[in-house]
Parts: C-alpha cells; sequence; structure tokens
C-alpha cells in the first residue's frame, strides 16, 4: 500500500486543521496507520495511531484532547484532526502503514518511527502565535 499525506498548511494558534492519509494500492490488506511528525531539528515522534477496523485509536499525551484519529474505509483514508494548535505544534507530520497481527490494536502498535518501514510524504504544518 501507498500512503500520501495532504492536508497541511498555516495555522494561527487556537485554530484547527484535518490531515488526509490517502492509501492506493494493495488497500485489500489489513493496515493499521500511525501519525508522527518531526519539527526542525529534532527527531520524529509519535503523534497517534488507529487500528485498521477504526476501533481503537491511540494518542500522544501532547495531542490527547486536541487531536483525533478516524478513518474512513469507502475513501482509503485516515485522519488528524488537529484542533487548538499551538506553535509547539509546527511541524512536518507522516503517517506510516502498519501490517501487524490480526489482533494488532492502536494501544500495541509501535511508537518509535524505526519500526515503520512504508511512510508517506509528509505535509507540513506551520502554526503562528
Amino acid at each position: 500500500v501507498q500512503l500520501q499525506a495532504f492536508g497541511g498548511g498555516l495555522a494561527q494558534a487556537g485554530g484547527s486543521l484535518t490531515l488526509s492519509c490517502v492509501a492506493s494500492g494493495g488497500t485489500q490488506r489489513r493496515y493499521a496507520v500511525a501519525w508522527f511528525r518531526q519539527a526542525p531539528g529534532k527527531t520524529r515522534e509519535f503523534v497517534g495511531s488507529i487500528s485498521w477496523s477504526g476501533g481503537s485509536t491511540n494518542h500522544a499525551n501532547s495531542v490527547k484532547g486536541r487531536f483525533t484519529i478516524f478513518r474512513d474505509h469507502a475513501k482509503n483514508t485516515v485522519y488528524l484532526q488537529m484542533t487548538r494548535l499551538e506553535p509547539d505544534d509546527t511541524a512536518v507530520y507522516y503517517c506510516a502503514a502498519y501490517d501487524g497481527s490480526p489482533g494488532t490494536t492502536a494501544q500495541t502498535m509501535p511508537q518509535m518511527a524505526e519500526d515503520y518501514t512504508n511512510w508517506g510524504q509528509g505535509t507540513e504544518v506551520t502554526v503562528s502565535s
């Protein structure tokens, strides 16, 4: 499966953006998806994840209550809805696919970037104060 992330842009602090991660090719496979972000000069950090079914999600403490991950199988798309944005949310955002076992839940997915090999291209988010 190939992934492409869309939807980045410029937002003001307190504003909202929704990113999309669109899958193509091999979408009949069951894959979970994780979102990561990488700010300038920093390592890529886990933002959140969603299981294949969409029945379980997991969000990093830094975004919990502000960001929500959900997916639409009909559109082969996973979304990252970001609200109450802060300047520290400024980063390039990436989505990554994870095959895992049939019982993989969002909570059991890896949270280290090096555990993922199938990445979409990033989309840049800039939050101004």
